[in-house]
């Protein structure tokens, strides 16, 4: 069953930008590929909910356009647009702190839908890698959101991450582990948030049935 440009949460575009997407999921080659990768970057900068859900819209443009022609002008297209981005990264994290966890969270979508040979993208770990790690030093870990969006990330992606490079893995892990460990004035929920995100990949990337209802019990009371 096809989606529906509401499962896509396209309709909060305008008409004109809601028929381009539209007929670029079903026939990329009808039009200008840059434009629909610049449309959904500039979309999941700015819609926190728009950041989490583009991974499948250009999952879907990428499958149409590989099926259609064999090409990759969208992927090339995007891929090259989020390297602007992350070139600049710092400026943005300055600039807007929720701009900034948009694109950690775009770009880690990205790495989780599209694949090469089943494979996670060889041109994504790295940055994905220094996303995380930048998520993950004292200044970043004194903000709930960047310290969510981290947490949130490691459970969609760390375990793909870890195979496609498991020692900035372990590099990430140490600082998480002395950060929860020595940083003083963390708030207590990101503390519970850097305890859970411990525990989850020490168990093999989950939580154990005792862990998980410890999990729930503590967010109850806190």
């Amino acid at each position: 069953m096809e989606n529906s440009a509401e499962d896509y949460r396209i309709q909060s575009f305008d008409l004109d930008t809601q028929r381009l997407l539209k007929t670029a999921l079903k026939d990329p080659s009808l039009v200008n590929l840059e434009k629909v990768s610049n449309i959904i970057v500039d979309q999941s900068l700015k819609d926190p909910v728009f950041s989490k859900e583009a991974g499948r819209i250009c999952y879907t443009i990428v499958q149409a356009e590989a099926k259609q022609s064999n090409g990759n002008v969208f992927r090339r297209h995007l891929l090259n647009r989020l390297q602007q981005e992350f070139k600049e990264r710092e400026e943005m994290r300055a600039r807007s702190l929720q701009e900034w966890v948009c694109y950690v969270t775009f770009i880690c979508n990205i790495f989780d839908y599209l694949k090469v040979n089943n494979m996670p993208m060889v041109a994504l770990v790295h940055p994905v890698y220094d996303c995380l790690m930048r998520l993950a030093k004292p200044d970043a870990l004194m903000n709930e959101d960047e310290v969510d969006c981290l947490v949130v990330q490691l459970h969609r992606i760390g375990e793909q991450l870890e195979k496609a490079d498991n020692q900035r893995m372990n590099d990430l892990f140490f600082l998480l582990r002395d950060g929860f460990l020595l940083q003083e004035g963390l708030s207590s929920m990101a503390r519970l948030l850097l305890l859970e995100i411990l525990e989850f990949r020490a168990g093999g990337w989950m939580l154990s049935s005792t862990a998980h209802k410890q999990w729930c019990v503590s967010l109850l009371t806190w």
